[in-house]
């Protein structure tokens, strides 16, 4: 159904490289890139806040190719960060791909959840330039670049954040400037996560890539539509040693975006006693 097919891809940031191979692999599908400001549904440094859930933003950026294009189908991939929710002391990576199909009235998304390997910030007034450089060489600079921004900007003076800093003479130049713009005389120094500047969020957009390709290349087997797959998980796992529910997935519900054909599996075996809240409490 897609070989051959034109769809528009809605990126600022060089996310061809990662999406392209593996829709053009197990579909046949081609991309397009045009000219759109994806900025305008949100930035990591803050300026523009996303106007949503990213599983809305993700499908919004998609139709914001479309329209650039006239393609009828669109591919978009957005992304989030943030702490665990249970080690709060690592950082979360999720990674959405949808691919919206007017033709037939179809989105389908697929994630790749992971931990984040150096989501994070330093707030320094840069007179400690060992630790400044540290945090540097942990983020991955060269190879990861880094953003600075003001700690407590000016309202009435807003200094832009500076951003793909690869350089450590840069990195020096743009702390000094954000400190003496900020309120408390700090900077915010972070990972920059746009994709093009961070080649470990790249390969998780091209494997979240490879799953979307593998779901859309599996038809539904009620309608033949292509993109079956998960559409729901359900908690509640019994333990095997006592049979006490846990919060791991008992249920997987495999479904299709266009008709209400739904199959459920049942997880196999049960939960290492070790997780359970009654046997480890």
């Amino acid at each position: 159904m897609y070989r051959d097919v034109v769809a528009s891809l809605a990126t600022r940031h060089g996310k061809r490289v990662a999406l392209g191979p593996p829709l053009r692999r197990h579909l046949g599908l081609r991309l397009r890139v045009p000219d759109v400001d994806t900025d305008a549904l949100g930035t990591f440094t803050g300026e523009v806040a996303r106007p949503g859930p990213a599983r809305q933003v993700v499908v919004a950026k998609a139709r914001l190719g479309m329209d650039a294009t006239g393609c009828p189908v669109g591919v978009a991939s957005e992304g989030s960060f943030g702490p665990h929710p249970s080690a709060p002391w690592c950082g979360l990576q999720v990674e959405h791909v949808a691919l919206v199909d007017d033709r037939l009235g179809l989105v389908v998304l697929e994630t790749v959840t992971t931990v984040a390997s150096n989501h994070g910030d330093l707030l320094t007034d840069g007179t400690d330039r060992g630790e400044l450089l540290a945090f540097a060489r942990r983020t991955g600079l060269p190879g990861h670049a880094l953003t600075v921004v003001p700690a407590v900007p000016a309202p009435d003076a807003p200094l832009a954040p500076v951003k793909g800093i690869v350089r450590v003479a840069t990195l020096l130049a743009a702390v000094a400037a954000a400190g003496a713009a900020s309120r408390d005389g700090r900077a915010r120094v972070a990972a920059d996560l746009r994709a093009h500047h961070h080649p470990g969020r790249m390969a998780v957009i091209a494997e979240a890539g490879r799953r979307l390709a593998r779901r859309l290349a599996t038809p539904c087997p009620g309608c033949d539509a292509p993109g079956f797959g998960l559409v729901a998980s359900h908690p509640g796992l019994p333990c095997s040693g006592c049979g006490t529910p846990t919060e791991l997935v008992a249920e997987r519900v495999h479904g299709c975006g266009l008709c209400a054909y739904r199959r459920t599996e049942r997880v196999r075996p049960g939960a290492d006693p070790g997780l359970c809240p009654h046997c480890n409490p």
